[in-house]
């Protein structure tokens, strides 16, 4: 055995679920934390910020946020090892996609490119399909059911 397969961080496929869940939790949990701080210091139109956030990050989610989801857990438990890498809840791509958003996100923050009132909306947009998606993670580790 290689040094680096004794050294791996080992998990079940259904607790990389779990893991996933976590990290789409934190992802979701800052955004929605960060927009909805800023909103509610900055108190102008907070109702019609937050209902447009929730309703446009359903949407969000249903349009797009279900097919990335329902991807990822395919792929988690369809992996042929049965135990993986505990990283391995994301492949390169979404590593590589996750670095994108993060980055640009700081970058629309610490050059002000956007009024800040509309990024910390989109935030809060952005927030939503992310926690929704984390559920979907934890409901599929916690049901072991198959996925459609």
């Amino acid at each position: 055995m290689n040094l680096l397969q004794r050294y791996k961080p080992s998990v079940s496929k259904k607790n990389l679920l779990f893991i996933a869940g976590m990290a789409w939790t934190t992802a979701g949990g800052i955004l929605s934390g960060r927009g909805l701080n800023y909103l509610c210091q900055h108190g102008q139109y907070f109702g019609w910020r937050l209902a447009g956030g929730l309703v446009f990050g359903a949407l969000f989610y249903v349009m797009l946020f279900a097919k990335i989801s329902r991807k990822h857990i395919k792929r988690i438990r369809g992996l042929n090892i049965p135990y993986p890498c505990a990283f391995s809840f994301f492949n390169i791509r979404g590593y590589l996609m996750m670095a994108i958003m993060i980055s640009g996100g700081i970058m629309l923050r610490r050059f002000d490119l956007i009024n800040k009132a509309w990024l910390y909306n989109f935030y809060v947009t952005m927030g939503v399909p992310l926690l929704i998606s984390a559920a979907r993670f934890f409901y599929f580790w916690a049901t072991n059911k198959e996925i459609a």
